[in-house]
This record gives C-alpha cells, sequence and structure tokens, in this order.
C-alpha cells in the first residue's frame, strides 16, 4: 500500500521544529511521563517516501505457544555508529538530544523502525525492559510519518478492560500520532507502563514509527 502524500505538508526532505514550551507533558502514574510534540517533522512526505522504497525491511517470525508465527509488521535496526537512512532522521536525533540531553543524561544513539502496512499490522502490549529500561529510568522517543494510528499505554500488568481513570490515576492512557508527530516516553514509563498500536478494522494506510534510544534500552 502507498501512502497519501498531505495537501498541508510543507515540502522538502523533512525538517525539525522547535521543541522547548511546544512539548506537551503529561505525567503519569508510578513516575513515569509521556511528552507529545504534534507536527515536529515539516516536509514529513519526502522522508516518509524516501523510508518506504529504500530502506532494506525485514520480515521476522516469532514462537507464539506451540507455533511460528509472523511479526504483524516490517523491521529495521540502526545500531550505535550506523548512519541513519535518509539525513532527516540525523538531524530529528540531534535535536532530540540537544532537548533531552541533561534529563536523560546521556544522547539516544539507536534508532529502531517499524512499518505497519496497514490496520493488520501492530505492535501488542510490551515494554522496552530488555535492557536497562527493565532497572532504570530512560527514554524512548518516537517519531510517527504516515497515517494516523493510536499508541495506547497502560500500567504494567493491568488488564485490557479497567475501571480506573487515565494517566495520574493509574489507569489506560492513548495517543492518536499522525504525520510528523513526536512522542517520547520517560521516568519510569519502560518498566511500569506498557504500550501498543493494536489492529484495526478501519481503513487506514501506511505508518513508519522511528524510535530513538539510548545504548542498551531495547
Amino acid at each position: 500500500m502507498w501512502f497519501q502524500a498531505s495537501l498541508l505538508d510543507s515540502g522538502g526532505s523533512g525538517s525539525v521544529g522547535a521543541l522547548g514550551a511546544a512539548v506537551q507533558r503529561r505525567e503519569l502514574a508510578g513516575g513515569a511521563w509521556v511528552d507529545v510534540r504534534p507536527g515536529w517533522m515539516a516536509g514529513a512526505d519526502a522522508v516518509f517516501t524516501a523510508l518506504q522504497t529504500q530502506v532494506r525491511w525485514r520480515a521476522e517470525k516469532r514462537q507464539m505457544y506451540d507455533r511460528v508465527v509472523d511479526v504483524p509488521r516490517l523491521l529495521r535496526h540502526y545500531g550505535v555508529g550506523q548512519e541513519l537512512p535518509d539525513p532527516a532522521l540525523t538531524i530529528a536525533r540531534e535535536a532530540l538530544n540537544e532537548h533531552y540531553g541533561d534529563e536523560l543524561g546521556e544522547p539516544f544513539v539507536t534508532a529502531g523502525l517499524c512499518y505497519y502496512r496497514d490496520g493488520r499490522d501492530s505492535v501488542a502490549w510490551h515494554g522496552d525492559r530488555i535492557g536497562r529500561g527493565q532497572s532504570e529510568d530512560t527514554m524512548v522517543a518516537i517519531l510517527s510519518l504516515g497515517a494516523p494510528r493510536r499508541l495506547s499505554l497502560r500500567p504494567r500488568g493491568e488488564p485490557a478492560a479497567s475501571g480506573s481513570g487515565p494517566g495520574q490515576d493509574g489507569g489506560p492512557v492513548g495517543f492518536v500520532l499522525g504525520h510528523g508527530d513526536l512522542l517520547v516516553m520517560g521516568g519510569s514509563c519502560q518498566r511500569t507502563w506498557d504500550h501498543a498500536v493494536l489492529k484495526t478494522a478501519k481503513p487506514t494506510g501506511p505508518r513508519i514509527s522511528v524510535q530513538f534510544r539510548p545504548a542498551g534500552v531495547l
């Protein structure tokens, strides 16, 4: 499926706007927080198209109970020191490091890309806890490109249906991320909350998620 370019996109090859006061922080329970910066990347159409067509996307499989199934999205990872696939992503990472460097205490150095081809592609509830996020406060910054999708969050261990209130009260919360939007999960978010991009039956176009992480956060 191909991306429908936005009539409102400013063109160019991708540039990022200011952070600072434009960032909206939402405090969650347990020392977690989420920052949102709508429309952070201008000229995102060209960046999306370049990533969609030029990245060497990888289809993976995983063990689920007694069978092996396809991972419902395509993936690509860029480790420490690897060149990112578009200069706009390098510019974005530099801007994130300038804004969050003091608070995070270290730079973002890796980038993971997920390609959601349509509403059937998804990522299940999880936290980035394989690495240091299991025991330390950290950050994961997500640049969303393409069709809007909802990023849902809920406290770790909470069932899908909950009667508790959102955010600071410890209940589920969600953010619809559009073309060029930025979302940053910080504080204890990776170890105390889970997040997901769930399947949807509604017709939706393709989306690429770019996740910037510090070293050792997976």
